[in-house]
Order: structure tokens, then sequence, then C-alpha cells
């Protein structure tokens, strides 16, 4: 697969918010969406990460099931996809947009305060995640 740009990933993102379910688009309050190669050091050390660990994508924030009801004074929530590593675990197109899209799910979930086990039953009950 080639190279993709900076901006070839970022409408990949793009296409992919479009595609999933809106009501948790629309439901995404003070969360910056970004893109970056990989994880910075601090990212990975936080993680504690393995040099051979791939980080497709992280949401920085305070889930949604977490926070009191004064919210004034916390920084904006970020979820982050890293171009690299999912380009490392996709084959084609077509997979790396699913990886995208899949990993963007993930970490939206993730500000809802969802587990893992409630990801996976939400993304067998539907197709557009």
């Amino acid at each position: 697969m080639q190279e993709l740009t900076d901006q070839q990933f970022d409408a990949l993102i793009t296409r992919a918010m479009d595609e999933l379910p809106q009501h948790y688009i629309t439901g995404l309050k003070n969360v910056a969406i970004v893109m970056a190669d990989e994880p910075d050091e601090n990212q990975r050390t936080k993680l504690k990460l393995r040099g051979d660990q791939l980080l497709l994508g992280l949401y920085e924030g305070v889930p949604l099931t977490l926070r009191g009801g004064n919210i004034s004074g916390l920084l904006p929530d970020k979820i982050t996809l890293f171009k690299y590593p999912i380009q490392a675990v996709s084959n084609d197109e077509h997979s790396l947009f699913e990886q995208i899209k899949r990993t963007l799910w993930h970490e939206i979930a993730h500000y809802y305060g969802l587990d893992h086990h409630r990801m996976d039953e939400l993304q067998r009950r539907d197709s557009k995640i």
C-alpha cells in the first residue's frame, strides 16, 4: 500500500465520521479529533507501551460517565488517530478505511465511558460501526 499524505488520511477520518451513527458524533462535546504519525514519547510513557506495541488511537480526557456536574476548567478531550500504526495493520485501501473507522469508533466509545464488552456488543448490533 502506498504512503498516505496527511490530507488523505484526514479525509478518511472525515469520511469515517460521516459513516458512523450520527448520534455518537453529534453527542461529542468539546472533543478535538486529531491525527499524528505515531504516539509521542509522553503518550508512550504514560501508557507504558513497549517498543514493539502499536497504538492505533488514543482517547485523552474524562469519560462522560466519570464527570461530575461542574466541568468548567476542564481542557477539551482529545481523540488521536495514529497514521503509521493504522497503515501498518492494513493490507489495502478498504482495510485501511475500515481500521480508521473502527479505531475512531473505539476512541469515541471511551469518551462515552463504554467498556470493551459494551463496545463489542454495539458493534455486533449496528453494521455502521
